[in-house]
């Protein structure tokens, strides 16, 4: 059964990067808005005189706590109408109608095997959903990685948050991937998220045997497909390989 639309509130904006902004959103109508981490929202923006050319989704980021409070975190497009709008009119105490939740790009309903959450920019979003709810409900689980990976330091996501939840959460581990950062912190990557995986699961063979795992794929078109066909490569079933598309 599809979800009606509903009035959301914008109760606080953040500039999170230069290009990036997180936008907390109540629903009033709701004294709680429930959603599985991964899930994301429709939002119906006055952009365009038809309806399906005003729909933007976009992943909710924060983790299911009780309230109706979610937060995205945002980056703007050059020449995107959506993003335009958000980030030039957004303010606080604007509406906006949305719908929601919607989305199967859910966990597991065990995590008995290694998880691979891989992503770019704002495709970190679902995964810092999902860590945050492994970790309030202190859900059993093996290795689980977030491998993410943007341009520059000052693109960086959630990084002081997600390094602390990497000490406070056991066989959590947070891998921040600079593509274009010569030198970068203790514990984060130069390079591309694929040279991170790839050696992460190297690292983990036995006798030549790939360790089972699951892996979520989050972000632009090209990262996506590469990521997949390296791990089909690699040996694992299509099955195990769970797809998201910005863009």
């Amino acid at each position: 059964m599809q979800e009606p639309w509903r009035i959301g509130k914008m109760i606080k904006i953040v500039d999170e990067t230069p290009n990036t902004k997180r936008f907390w959103i109540e629903i009033p109508e709701l004294d709680r808005f429930d959603f599985e981490p991964g899930q994301f929202v429709t939002l119906d923006l006055p952009i365009h005189e038809q309806k399906n050319k005003r729909w933007r989704s976009y992943s909710i980021a924060s983790s299911p706590n009780g309230t109706n409070i979610i937060e995205l975190v945002i980056v703007r497009l050059e020449g995107g109408a959506g993003t335009s709008y958000l980030f030039k009119e957004g303010g606080v105490g604007m509406e906006v109608m949305l719908r929601g939740p919607i989305g199967r790009f859910t966990l597991p309903e065990t995590l008995d095997k290694d998880l691979f959450l891989i992503c770019t920019g704002t495709g970190i979003a679902p995964f810092r959903s999902m860590i945050h709810h492994i970790h309030s409900h202190k859900i059993p689980h093996k290795n689980v990685y977030i491998i993410f990976g943007c341009r520059r330091l000052e693109d960086s996501l959630y990084f002081d948050e997600l390094k602390q939840l990497e000490k406070d959460e056991p066989d959590f581990h947070f891998c921040p991937t600079y593509s274009r950062e010569a030198e970068v912190p203790e514990g984060c990557y130069s390079g591309y998220v694929h040279q991170v995986y790839e050696t992460l699961i190297n690292l983990s063979r036995s006798e030549g045997i790939i360790p089972p795992a699951n892996f979520f794929l989050c972000g632009w078109k090209n990262m996506v497909d590469e990521a997949k066909d390296k791990l089909v490569c690699m040996g694992y079933d299509k099955k195990d390989i769970h797809l998201e598309l910005y863009g």
